[in-house]
């Protein structure tokens, strides 16, 4: 039983990495230029990302179904501050004298929106797919607000540099912030479809072209001077203690399939490769987080298909 969950959820990662592997190559033959790369992020985040919240929101969300909806952003920021203590303990275990502020930001930021939704789409039909979905939505809404404050500070903290509260205001917030509020005023009931398919349509791009970004930061990363113990300790931290924590968590609450579910992967996901774009925007050194979200999304190929299936089949046993 275990190993037929790996072999599912297996050729599910396999499937996804497929298109980050289209990014790579393009990024590679010289077919995406640095510059193509940040302005198709900047699509994403800006517009296509939006749309997908949007469409699914919209339609499929309402407070009469989703009740509890407030559990998914609190439940986005305890993973960031578990993230954080785990990755504060690590740094004191390992003894790292430099770079602390990024490796903290590696351990406590994982890649919770585009690899998630994307992982859902492979594993989940019908209604499941779409409640996983809205799922991973309304977790982004609390994951956005902290790293966006948190993180952005984490990696350009100066003391010259102020902390900027509109920063916290992305497109993806503000989308997801504009649904709660016409679904609860009852406004999206009147959103014609002239209108509506146009955005379902942008928003069903989101998956392959955030594969695709993904991949090709990939290919930007460089190995030159590896930080191998700081890379180390923030694949132990972040692809294995965090989500053995999740494990033990949902099993000991008990708590709902695909809460459960929601809970493990997001704390199985690699880094967040939004933190190479933060870095990139206030031209930071990279000392250390393109490494870190590089191998820790190839660590991911194995370790996340490895803990999705034995929750999957523990859940089976009871």
């Amino acid at each position: 039983m275990f190993l037929t969950q790996f072999k599912i959820n297996g050729l599910a990662m396999v499937q996804i990495f497929v298109m980050a592997g289209l990014g790579y190559a393009l990024v590679k033959k010289n077919v995406l230029s640095y510059e193509g790369l940040n302005a198709l992020s900047r699509l994403l985040i800006q517009a296509v990302f939006p749309a997908l919240i949007f469409s699914h929101m919209l339609r499929g969300f309402s407070f009469r179904l989703y009740p509890d909806w407030w559990i998914f952003p609190l439940s986005s920021m305890a993973i960031a501050v578990t993230g954080l203590a785990v990755g504060w303990v690590l740094l004191k275990l390992s003894g790292l004298k430099t770079n602390k502020l990024q490796f903290l930001s590696l351990v406590a930021f994982q890649n919770s929106g585009y690899l998630p939704l994307a992982i859902a789409a492979a594993l989940f039909t019908g209604e499941q797919a779409e409640g996983m979905f809205i799922f991973i939505i309304l977790f982004l809404l609390g994951f956005d607000l902290v790293f966006w404050s948190l993180g952005n500070f984490l990696l350009t903290y100066r003391k010259d540099v102020k902390f900027r509260p509109g920063s916290i205001f992305s497109p993806p917030v503000i989308a997801n912030l504009t649904s709660l509020v016409l679904v609860f005023l009852g406004w999206n009931r009147f959103i014609p479809d002239v209108l509506f398919k146009p955005i379902t349509m942008v928003g069903d791009c989101t998956l392959p072209l955030a594969m695709i970004i993904v991949g090709g930061n990939i290919a930007m990363v460089r190995l030159k001077d590896l930080q191998r113990k700081a890379i180390f300790f923030s694949f132990l931290g972040k692809m294995v203690i965090l989500p053995v924590l999740g494990l033990i968590l949902v099993l000991k609450l008990s708590l709902p399939y695909l809460l459960g579910f929601l809970i493990v992967m997001q704390l199985a996901m690699p880094s967040a490769t939004s933190l190479s774009v933060v870095i990139s925007r206030f031209d930071i050194e990279d000392a250390l987080i393109s490494q870190g979200v590089c191998f820790n999304h190839l660590a991911g190929l194995f370790t996340i298909p490895l803990f999705l299936s034995i929750y999957l089949y523990l859940v089976m046993l009871k």
